[in-house]
Formats: structure tokens, C-alpha cells, sequence
């Protein structure tokens, strides 16, 4: 009886581990456009770190980005628990919130020529000085790139929470610790990666061998293409991730998706909805852009003269 009930608990073990196993891979789908600008955004912010402290850093990011998740998850079981009414509209929170910061990315070099100037200026000046302490700086970056990943993880983890909301809670919990863990692993291991990828590339072609010169050109070549491709796939899959959230978050446009596709077979069946999506997504992050750009203006200049 003994060994007939720990085989029965095992299976049970096992059957649980299969479930969530197959409902974090749904929910990493529906997060593809997260990661894809996670991935590129967090890279980004390490650029001008000195290449001593590049891995460093990565590293204060990445337990900082796993205290955020601690935080969130836990708070997105009780919203489920307590309020399982509010698990819809957060989605499409952060489904409009995707198509918000996709538009917000390519119209970035138009809306906010000045401040990125402004800021660069300020950081030549501080370099310059010889009081300046780079330590300082360093903190500020990490700090900042601790902040944008809270509301990275914040959409993660609301995503994730909509893929899971009709099983019990256990197994959310469950499936929101896994795709947290995982996709701190992941991106901050590659971010590692991607920011030590040139000092690979230039150990590689100092070597003596012939073959070792040119794959460390090559490196040195593709890294700076590296970073535009993950930064392109990760704005395009944000408008279709978050374009599918706003779609199917409201029924009406879904069925009419679905009802002008079935008039279609093979790859097109397939194409439609997916390019139906990121044309909402980039309507809905336009309109988004439109309207509460003006708004953090006037709430900056608000704040100047105040």
C-alpha cells in the first residue's frame, strides 16, 4: 500500500509538472514581445559601462530584476485570488501598453531629439571632470535600469497571469515562479553575453591562428547588427503580442477577424489574423502616443515651474 501510494503521489508529481511545464510554454509565447525588447533594452543600458564592470553590473541588474518579480508575483496571485475581475483589464493594460512603447520607439528620434541631446551633453560634461565619480554613475544606471525592468516584468507577469487565470491557484503561482526565474536566467545571461561579445570577438582575432582571426572578425563585425536585429524583431513583435491582447480582449473585432480569415485557406488563413494584430497594435499605440505624450509635457513643464 506504502509503495502503491508513492507511486500514485509521484504521478501525481509528474502529471503537475507536465501542466505547468506546458502552460509556461503558452505563456512564453505570449511574452515573446516582452522579451524581445527586455533582451534589447537592457543590453542597451549597460553600453558606456567601462568593459571591467560590463558583467558587474549586468549582474546588480539581474538581482534587481528577480526583487521585482518577488514582488510582482505574489501580488499578481492575489489580484487573481482577491479580484479575479481586475485580471482582464490589467492585460489589456499591458497589451496597450506594448503598442504604447513600440510607437513611442520608432517615433523616439522625433519626440525626444532634444533630451536625448540634452543628455548626452551632461554626460560628456560630467566625464570631463576629474572630480566626477564613475561609481556614482554606475548606481544611477543600475537604478534605472532596475526601474524599467519592474515595468518590463510588471507586463511579463500580467501576460503570463492572463494565460493562466482559469487554473487553480497553486498552479499559478507555480507557472509565474517558473516564467519569472526563467526569463531573469535567460535575458540577463544573454545580456551578459551580447555586452562581452566584442571583447570576444577582439581576444579571437589576436590569436595566432588563422581560423581564430577571422570567426573573431566576424564577431566583431556582426555585434554592432546584432543589436539593431534584436531591437527590430522585439518592436514588431510587441505590436503583435500586444495588438493579439486588445484583439482578443475585445470580441466584437476578434470575430470579425476570424470571420474575414475563414474566407481564406492555407498561409493566408494563417497571415491575416497575425497581420490583423499588428495593425491594431500599431493604430492602438498611436493613438496612445497621441494622446499622452502631450500629457507627461505638460505634466514636465507643470512640475519646472512649480
Amino acid at each position: 500500500m506504502a509503495g502503491a501510494s508513492l507511486l500514485t503521489l509521484l504521478d501525481d508529481i509528474a502529471a503537475l509538472l507536465d501542466d505547468v511545464s506546458l502552460m509556461t510554454k503558452a505563456a512564453t509565447k505570449k511574452t515573446a514581445g516582452v522579451l524581445g525588447d527586455d533582451l534589447a533594452l537592457n543590453a542597451q543600458q549597460v553600453t558606456g559601462v567601462r568593459p571591467a564592470r560590463e558583467l558587474p553590473v549586468v549582474w546588480a541588474v539581474a538581482k534587481g530584476s528577480m526583487v521585482n518579480k518577488v514582488i510582482l508575483v505574489p501580488a499578481a496571485v492575489a489580484i487573481s485570488f482577491f479580484m479575479p475581475w481586475l485580471v482582464t483589464p490589467l492585460l489589456m493594460l499591458g497589451g496597450g501598453f506594448l503598442c504604447f512603447e513600440g510607437v513611442e520607439k520608432l517615433a523616439h528620434k522625433f519626440l525626444h531629439a532634444k533630451e536625448d541631446e540634452q543628455h548626452k551633453k551632461e554626460r560628456r560634461e560630467a566625464l570631463k571632470q576629474p572630480d566626477v565619480d564613475l561609481r556614482v554613475l554606475e548606481r544611477q544606471k543600475i537604478k534605472g535600469a532596475i526601474r524599467t525592468d519592474f515595468i518590463l516584468s510588471a507586463e511579463i507577469i500580467a501576460i503570463t497571469l492572463g494565460v493562466v487565470a482559469s487554473v487553480s491557484i497553486g498552479m499559478q503561482f507555480a507557472v509565474l515562479s517558473v516564467v519569472a526565474v526563467g526569463v531573469t536566467v535567460v535575458v540577463y545571461g544573454l545580456v551578459a553575453g551580447i555586452v562581452k561579445l566584442d571583447d570576444v570577438g577582439l581576444y579571437l582575432s589576436q590569436r595566432d591562428s588563422e581560423l581564430a582571426q577571422k570567426v573573431g572578425d566576424g564577431i566583431l563585425w556582426l555585434a554592432p547588427y546584432l543589436m539593431k536585429t534584436l531591437s527590430i524583431v522585439g518592436t514588431l513583435a510587441m505590436f503583435l503580442v500586444g495588438g493579439g491582447i486588445l484583439v482578443h480582449g475585445v470580441p466584437p473585432v476578434y470575430n470579425a477577424i476570424e470571420l474575414f480569415a475563414a474566407d481564406y485557406s492555407g498561409l493566408w488563413a494563417m497571415l491575416i489574423p497575425v497581420l490583423a494584430n499588428g495593425l491594431v497594435g500599431v493604430i492602438a499605440g498611436a493613438v496612445l502616443v497621441a494622446v499622452i505624450t502631450p500629457l507627461i509635457r505638460l505634466w514636465e513643464a507643470r512640475s519646472e515651474t512649480t
